[in-house]
């Protein structure tokens, strides 16, 4: 009796895991693989403690049974609830830009590691260094300005 309730858990937490990897830790590969090994000790054990007949009737069953499991959770649409629908619409710097130039002066309102905030003609922007640290309210200048970034330096 014990045996039977071995291989059953195992197969089952076997399964379990399996689908928590497919259905929501997609890409991880631990815990599919670890389902995996579970589930083919399981059959591995039936086939040791019950025979060849048993052991392939334990292994087709748990296959249909994977197999039909994962339908559902497919075709439930489990994994809906717990996926994000929130969309960020914001942009950064996009736009708000044209009236800055190289040498413009400023605050920085954040510290700089190495990005941050920094107000420049009375408005904030996200800023960036080439590495350095800045703290807060440091004395900045636009060294560079790329396509949506603001690159600055401190000012001694």
């Amino acid at each position: 009796m014990i045996d039977w309730i071995t291989v059953f858990s195992l197969i089952l937490l076997g399964i379990a895991l399996l689908v928590v990897e497919i259905i929501f830790v997609p890409g991880t590969t631990v815990v599919g693989v670890v389902g995996f090994i579970l589930l083919l000790a399981g059959v591995v054990l039936s086939f040791r403690y019950y025979g060849s007949n048993i052991g392939w009737t334990t292994a087709s069953g748990s296959a249909v049974g994977t197999a039909v499991i994962l339908y559902f959770c497919f075709k439930s649409d489990v994994w809906s609830r717990f996926a994000s629908k929130a969309t960020i619409d914001s942009r950064v710097n996009e736009g708000e830009m044209s009236d800055l130039h190289v040498g413009t002066e400023g605050i920085a309102v954040s510290a700089l590691r190495p990005i941050g905030k920094a107000e420049l003609k009375g408005k904030i922007y996200e800023v960036k260094t080439f590495g350095s640290y800045l703290e807060t309210g440091k004395k900045i200048r636009v060294i560079e300005i790329l396509s949506n970034q603001i690159v600055v330096e401190q000012i001694n």
